[in-house]
């Protein structure tokens, strides 16, 4: 059972590991770090991998001459935009397969007709915006895909979301992952970034709540 455990620990907290990978992987840390993030990315059934905090302790590492930043950063935009880009065609070759039917599996036809309407109006802020929040950096691009939204202008603001996503969290790993408080308080510090990330997604959900409520009493 313990050998069972201990992978699957590296690979949750891969954030935390990430020193010992180093030392272990060499250069060859760069693939992981490529393969982490595009499957955080691109896939829906591994969105439970580390993306926020791991990107701040690249740029913490990079800081102090274990990890190249210019290279950490290209790398880590190039998993993010690829990612996102297979999780699109996913949904869209999907997306056909459920119009034929009215159900598959946990999939309705009424809500990808709704997804299809939604990012008419707001998908491209929408797949910007959702590059900075856990779970729905997942989904979004999932279910535009699914719901029919055009490749081009998807393509777009997916490359919006993911540089500045890389950037913020590398580059605040890289100017501010060295200080003393910072080193000696890391756990405090990834909690915090974990914070950021849910009180994001609690932002984001109350206000949609929100705009829902208002719009239903026009009506």
């Amino acid at each position: 059972m313990d050998m069972l455990i201990e992978p699957l620990d590296y690979l949750i907290n891969l954030d935390v590991h990430l020193n010992e990978l180093i030392v272990y992987f060499g250069n060859f840390i760069y693939v992981v770090l490529f393969s982490i993030i595009f499957c955080e990315t691109g896939l829906v059934i591994t969105s439970f991998l580390p993306g926020d905090s791991l990107l701040f302790i690249v740029g913490a590492l990079s800081s102090g001459g274990t990890l190249n930043i210019g290279l950490s950063i290209i790398i880590l935009i190039s998993a993010s935009i690829l990612g996102d880009t297979s999780n699109y065609y996913i949904g869209r070759y999907l997306g056909p397969k459920i119009f034929k039917r009215d159900k598959v599996m946990f999939f309705n036809k009424k809500h990808i007709l709704k997804a299809h309407n939604f990012y008419d109006k707001h998908g491209g802020k929408t797949v910007t915006l959702a590059r900075f929040l856990p779970i729905f950096r997942t989904f979004v691009p999932f279910t535009a895909g699914m719901g029919g939204m055009p490749y081009r202008r998807f393509i777009g603001y997916s490359i919006l979301g993911s540089v500045s996503w890389v950037l913020l969290f590398t580059l605040s790993g890289f100017f501010f992952g060295n200080i003393n408080y910072v080193k000696n308080n890391f756990s405090l510090v990834l909690v915090a970034v974990g914070l950021f990330s849910t009180t994001s997604i609690m932002i984001v959900y109350f206000k949609n709540r929100k705009y829902n409520r208002s719009k239903t009493m026009r009506k």
